[in-house]
């Protein structure tokens, strides 16, 4: 039997885990594509079964789903990798916008896991071929993989919204020292000045003093930062930078976790305004939080690396 030639061997399919419903559907209607049909059944005693409801033999599948608590969401992630295994899709790319267990890459004190390379491997034992994601915590993660990963970065995003807000005595921020590689990157490229906030902790989501190093006296000062969770340093810094002297200041992050005391403490605080992305649904709405979506550059990258395209275009720094 013949075949036609414009028949598309290797089609393209899209899927969503619960957790990333809203984010999937903006990503497949920015790609041209409708979601793939799949049903999620729970049991009585808490344990559920994900189930593709049409044929993805020979498929490329795109698997969107960002993996912040509760850890179910990471569980569905790889229910749905493996059910695409057993299916015969021929590549299973997991398209991860948050990905969680991140902070925990290196041991930081004896007897601990190292929580990012364990999602390493369950991701890849489940039948995993490709990742694409977004700011992780620390680059090197990538190596934690034995598949190719597509490290996206929010700077593409963030950028031309920082340029329209047209400030004439910009100032880029890193609110720790751990942030001071983003922010000298956005620096450059903006040709703005630099300014890091350092920070002493004794305990996980509690500063215990911050130090300013750089000049912000009448400067309009842009943080930057890949998460935000309890917002204790991103508000801190803010106010330490307000008292300095500085113009405004407003704060940047890919990640809005925001867990805690997190919304009372950025609306108590003198950030003028919090800019973050939709890898992660907010919890509450804010008129100090403004979000930008990721759809439209997941969604490019998805045609590409479906059609073996450079992605390079897709990195502003």
């Amino acid at each position: 039997m013949e075949t036609s030639n414009t028949l598309d061997t290797n089609p393209v399919k899209i899927f969503s885990g619960t957790a990333s419903l809203y984010l999937a559907e903006l990503i497949a209607d920015q790609y041209g594509k409708e979601l793939g049909k799949v049903s999620f059944t729970r049991f009585s005693d808490g344990e559920f079964q994900t189930a593709f409801e049409e044929s993805i033999r020979g498929s490329d599948m795109f698997i969107i789903q960002s993996t912040f608590p509760p850890a179910e969401n990471l569980f569905e992630l790889l229910l749905m990798i493996d059910a695409a295994k057993r299916a015969s899709a021929r590549q299973i790319i997991a398209v991860i916008p948050y990905m969680g267990f991140a902070r925990q890459d290196r041991k930081d004190k004896p007897r601990v896991a190292i929580g990012a390379k364990l999602v390493a491997n369950l991701l890849q034992a489940a039948g995993c071929t490709r990742i694409i994601t977004m700011d992780l915590h620390a680059d090197q993660i990538q190596g934690f993989f034995d598949v190719p990963v597509d490290h996206l970065y929010s700077s593409s995003i963030f950028i031309p919204y920082i340029q329209s807000l047209n400030l004439e005595n910009l100032t880029m921020a890193a609110p720790d020292m751990g942030g001071s590689k983003r922010a000298n990157a956005y620096s450059k490229y903006l040709n703005a000045n630099m300014a890091i906030c350092y920070k002493e902790r004794k305990v996980h989501n509690q500063v215990e003093r911050m130090t300013l190093i750089g000049d912000v006296e009448g400067r309009d000062v842009v943080l930057v930062d890949d998460i935000i969770d309890t917002a204790g340093t991103i508000t801190m810094a803010a106010d330490m930078i307000m008292d300095r002297g500085a113009k405004s200041v407003r704060a940047f992050c890919t990640h809005p976790v925001l867990s805690g005391k997190a919304f009372e403490r950025i609306e108590n605080s003198k950030i003028t305004e919090l800019v973050v992305t939709d890898t992660i649904p907010l919890k509450s709405q804010s008129d100090k939080i403004k979000v930008l979506s990721v759809s439209g550059l997941f969604a490019d990258v998805v045609s590409k690396v479906h059609n073996y395209e450079s992605i390079s275009s897709n990195f502003i720094c």
